[in-house]
């Protein structure tokens, strides 16, 4: 750092400057190392060519496969970034480093300075050069735009053909199968993960996948995809065809390192670098599966993580003896089937081995023994044994000493009470027994959600996690709970009812309030704990709660959701999709004057102005004159329509005007989530209501409500919750249903996850009922009464940023 005198003479220290290209696991875990060690050294920006935040890639087939969201991979919210002070650019492209200057160049025309430069640019999908491999269609399996190229492959196409029998490969085959579709997987191989398993567990392994519903095409080599624009099949070298409609390529990586070679570093398979992560330009890393060292690339995550502490270490000035290499292991669960492998698995002349195959339960476990020491291991079927067995490997236990351990295991025992402390049990982080039990004891550690995020076991492919929850149930004997109760977060033990109770019961008015006298675990709480609590407190007392913009999600604060390239869409409001000329020339002059990149129709009849830049978002909304559309928040967002009895010749009722009513009845109401309606004027339901949150039908003589509809990635058809005759019963009973869905679900839960839970009998029960529907109308009155337009909001305290911003530009 350095120190310089500002106009009013005090001295202010000029951090250094710390530039991240890539925003994947590894880059973003030394960054997280970085801090450990040093809180406030760097000033750090992050360049990420993805539009999103920092997820787990490990989980991108549990996703694929539908066990599991989006939301639920992200490692690092967005919150992370602005808490840790670090400038993040999603969908940004660093094209070209300057390494004379120390300055980089993006492809959005951005500059950045450097003193010190991470490189984590991963690696690609190796895609075969062979005739059709450019047709659509042919994708790989690597990133978020992958898996939903194959979701959305899937709504259309039937026969999908993985090339690749590996771990990669089965994952994408698992998750296809799940959608629906056919699935041929080919491999030049003999056997399935070739690499990871031998010819016995294989065999095992491709039973059960053929069980599953999987076709394996074995020893086959693909020469060419056929087709027209879009592939139609595969044609084989010994002339055999198959036929496919969407081909997945999942048949290695290769280093990106394009990047690195433009700017003259040295690189070989892949960006060459030292014990200290360091490349051949001394002030240059680079981590993950970008960086060769030794001449070794990794693409297991439990390696990149020991180099991004390695370069944390070095890049702080601390000493250290850098990074030796990884031993490498893999357990996981692929398709259902628990395999575990690590170290030699093949058989030769200079090895022997113990082998046992029970096939009444369909396991099987073989240790490879080198000059008397075990030096591989495979299981499949019980992996229960292989966070021991790899920590035999790294240590090179001697096999009579293995076997003696074996012989005098108590079977009754449990596997982490036998192991020693510095045996590790989450390879993916590097975390031992001793690690964990340490961070149990010293910080009072209950839930294995807040081992995770003490000590980072579990984090990544998760299949610790029963071990960690044996070692917590270890540690702490008779105290020990088992977690049948879910937390707001991992910074308190309490639930979402015990918070509101409490905040209820003390009269708690500030999230700062509740987090002290409830005894939050952490100061600031955490970007999952701080809008819930704003969104409770606000509920609870919507009159005396002021709101706390600085506890609401970016999107939220700025009325504009980022995109991809770093710019923000805004979408004004317009009641039932209704519009005026004035409003339209307002949108056409502000479109012109800020050189918006699209303007587009939303499904919610709606239009949305993309690619505005953030500084001019206070004086766009201000010219617009208009309404929020809350196309952002967690409100009720959108209500629409058809066009109803007024003009359509089907329709029974005024669709449009009731939808206007509910709009403006509800405009700005704060909900646990995003809420969408929609009214329609007869049974052909033109405005979808049967998969909103809200759909209103109208009949002759009748309107009929249904909720907790999803028109999502989870579809889920509405429930009817009532059949009423007047518009003025619509408002009521909806405003009913509105508030006990307020007051009852958790925060971020969708109103279909909330009628699905407490069940549509008893939603009917509570809204149907006349004194309890009057009661929830009037606390929704009063929570209604306090809206006021969030777009002055957003102008008053942007505006103040923005003038910041304008004054540290001048000066």
């Amino acid at each position: 750092m350095s120190h310089l005198i500002n106009d009013l003479g005090v001295t202010t220290v000029e951090k250094k400057k710390l530039v991240l290209i890539g925003n994947g696991m590894a880059g973003i875990r030394a960054i997280e190392e970085i801090l450990k060690l040093l809180q406030d050294y760097f000033d750090i920006t992050v360049f990420g060519k993805e539009p999103y935040p920092n997820y787990n890639r490990i989980q991108l087939s549990k996703v694929l496969q539908g066990d599991t969201e989006l939301k639920d991979i992200i490692l690092n919210e967005w919150q992370w970034y602005e808490d840790n002070n670090i400038l993040l650019y999603p969908g940004e492209t660093v094209v070209k480093i300057d390494k004379q200057s120390k300055i980089i160049y993006t492809d959005k025309g951005k500059e950045a300075k450097y003193d010190c430069l991470i490189m984590a640019t991963g690696s690609n999908p190796f895609i075969l050069p062979i005739p059709g491999a450019d047709k659509a269609g042919v994708t790989g399996f690597r990133d978020i735009a992958d898996c939903e190229e194959m979701i959305k492959s899937a709504d259309h196409y039937k026969h999908a053909a993985v090339i690749g029998g590996g771990l990669l490969g089965l994952e994408a085959a698992r998750g296809l199968l799940n959608l629906g579709m056919e699935v041929n997987v080919i491999e030049l191989a003999e056997h399935l993960m070739e690499c990871q398993l031998d010819q016995t567990a294989a065999q095992l392994l491709q039973k059960e996948l053929e069980a599953q519903g999987m076709n394996f095409l074995l020893k086959k080599q693909t020469m060419e995809i056929t087709g027209d624009d879009r592939v139609a099949g595969l044609k084989f070298k010994d002339g055999d065809t198959v036929k496919a409609d969407l081909v997945i390529m999942a048949v290695g990586i290769r280093p990106n390192v394009k990047l690195a070679e433009q700017t003259g570093l040295e690189v070989n398979r892949g960006i060459v670098v030292t014990d200290y992560m360091q490349t051949s330009e001394p002030n240059i890393y680079a981590v993950g599966e970008c960086a060769e060292h030794n001449g070794m690339t990794y693409g297991l995550v439990a390696p990149l993580y020991e180099q991004g502490q390695a370069l944390a270490k070095h890049i702080c000035g601390m000493n250290h003896q850098g990074y030796k290499g990884s031993v490498v292991s893999t357990q996981l669960k692929v398709s259902g089937v628990d395999v575990f492998s690590a170290g030699i698995i093949q058989e030769s002349a200079a090895t022997k081995a113990i082998k046992l195959f029970d096939e009444w339960q369909n396991t099987y476990k073989k240790v490879v023994i080198k000059d008397g020491k075990l030096a591989g291991a495979v299981l499949f079927g019980n992996t229960k044994e292989g966070t021991q067995l790899f920590s035999h490997i790294k240590k090179g236990t001697c096999v009579h000493e293995y076997m003696e351990t074996q012989q005098n295991a108590d079977q009754s025992e449990s596997i982490v009470a036998s192991m020693s402390d510095d045996e590790i049990v989450c390879g993916c982080n590097g975390i031992s027994k001793g690690d964990i039990v340490t961070a149990i004891k010293e910080k009072g550690l209950t839930t294995l959600e807040e081992v995770k995020n003490t000590t980072n076991a579990s984090r990544s492919c998760g299949q610790c996690k029963g071990m960690v929850q044996d070692i917590l149930e270890l540690t702490l004997g008779d105290e020990y709970q088992e977690e049948t109760k879910e937390t707001i977060c991992s910074c308190t033990d309490l639930s979402r009812e015990e918070v509101i109770a409490e905040i209820r019961a003390k009269g708690l008015s500030h999230t700062r309030e509740v987090m002290n006298v409830l005894g939050w675990k952490t100061e600031e709480g955490c970007s999952k704990c701080r809008p819930a609590l704003n969104y409770y407190l606000g509920m609870v007392n919507p009159k005396e709660y002021e709101d706390e913009r600085e506890s609401r999600f970016v999107n939220e604060r700025l009325h504009a959701n980022i995109q991809k390239d770093g710019t923000y869409s805004v979408v004004p409001r317009m009641y039932g999709g209704v519009t005026n000329v004035t409003d339209l020339r307002k949108i056409a002059d502000v479109a012109e004057k800020y050189e918006v990149g699209m303007i587009k129709l939303t499904g919610g009849q709606r239009i949305d102005l993309l690619g505005i830049k953030k500084e001019d978002l206070p004086e766009v909304w201000k010219e617009l004159g208009m309404p929020s559309g809350y196309a952002y928040g967690k409100s009720v967002r959108t209500v629409k329509t058809c066009v109803g009895s007024q003009f359509c010749r089907f329709g029974t009722q005024d669709s449009t005007g009731m939808g206007i009513q509910l709009e403006k009845k509800f405009e700005g109401l704060n909900t646990p989530h995003k809420v969408k309606m929609g009214v329609s004027a007869c049974p052909r339901n033109c405005a979808e209501g049967s998969i909103k949150d809200v759909g209103i039908v109208g009949l002759d003589g009748v309107w009929e409500i249904y909720v907790g509809g999803n028109g999502g990635s989870e579809l889920r058809e509405a429930d009817i919750l009532a059949r009423v005759k007047t518009e003025e019963e619509v408002l009521e009973y909806t405003s009913a249903f509105l508030q006990y869905y307020r007051e009852n679900a958790s925060y971020l839960e969708r109103s279909s996850k909330f009628v699905e839970r407490v069940g549509i009998e008893h939603v009917r029960e509570v809204v149907l009922d006349e004194a309890l529907r009057s009661e929830l109308n009037r606390r929704m009155d009063e929570a209604l009464s306090v809206y006021k337009e969030p777009w002055n909001e957003a102008i008053e305290s942007e505006t103040i940023l923005k003038d910041l911003y304008q004054k540290v530009i001048a000066k």
